[in-house]
């Protein structure tokens, strides 16, 4: 059974949906521990009411980013984690850690990228009058938000939606496609070959593989 690592700031929806594929046989997979850079995070409480290990490091220990995750990629390495995922992480990431864990580092972002990478995701499509917006994992590369995309979830937004139904309506895509994409990851059937995403040796194109 593979190992992952998951990687949380807040609340960690996100990771109750890999924990429950998890359980439901979805990711043949485990989740071997929990990490965030909040010590307050209630995704730490997910992973423990889980059985889970939960580990917070938090900027003061140590402070600056080199450091600080050297420090995170040497205990994420006790647990030999297969993939290392990231649900709702919001600490910038140094380009070691990035190089460190290349090709088995996954994100998820609430945007169609390359639309709006970095914060307010739903604001900004709502001060665009975008009529559509969605959510992207995608491998992890420097550029922020940046790697190739595996999979979109594309959802309406209606002319009367607030950022808070965007955001709900997002997040109900997101606990359907990052499982699967893992499941996929852990399978074997994805890999990141020639800075593209790979699924059944088949190389996706750059708005991933279509889901609809």
């Amino acid at each position: 059974m593979k190992h992952i690592v998951v990687l949380v700031s807040g609340n960690g929806s996100n990771l109750q949906a890999i924990l429950d594929a998890c359980q439901q046989g979805r990711i043949n997979g485990r989740v071997e521990a929990v990490f965030s850079n909040q010590a307050q995070a209630f995704g730490l409480e997910r992973a423990r009411a889980a059985g889970i290990p939960a580990h917070a490091l938090t900027a003061a220990q140590p402070a600056d980013r080199a450091a600080f995750d050297l420090a995170l990629m040497l205990a994420i390495d006790a647990y030999q984690p297969d993939v290392v995922v990231l649900a709702g992480y919001m600490r910038i990431l140094s380009p070691a850690f990035v190089a460190h864990y290349y090709g088995r580092l996954l994100n998820i972002h609430p945007s169609l990228l390359p639309k709006y990478p970095g914060l307010h995701t739903h604001r900004r499509a709502l001060e665009n009058g975008d009529r559509e917006h969605g959510a992207t994992v995608h491998f992890v590369s420097e550029e922020l938000d940046g790697g190739p995309v595996i999979l979109q979830a594309k959802v309406p937004i209606f002319v009367d939606d607030d950022e808070h139904e965007i955001s709900a309506r997002v997040q109900q895509q997101e606990y359907a496609i990052y499982p699967l994409v893992i499941s996929w990851f852990v399978s074997g059937r994805l890999t990141l070959r020639d800075n593209a995403a790979w699924l059944d040796e088949e190389k996706l194109p750059p708005q991933g593989h279509a889901a609809e």
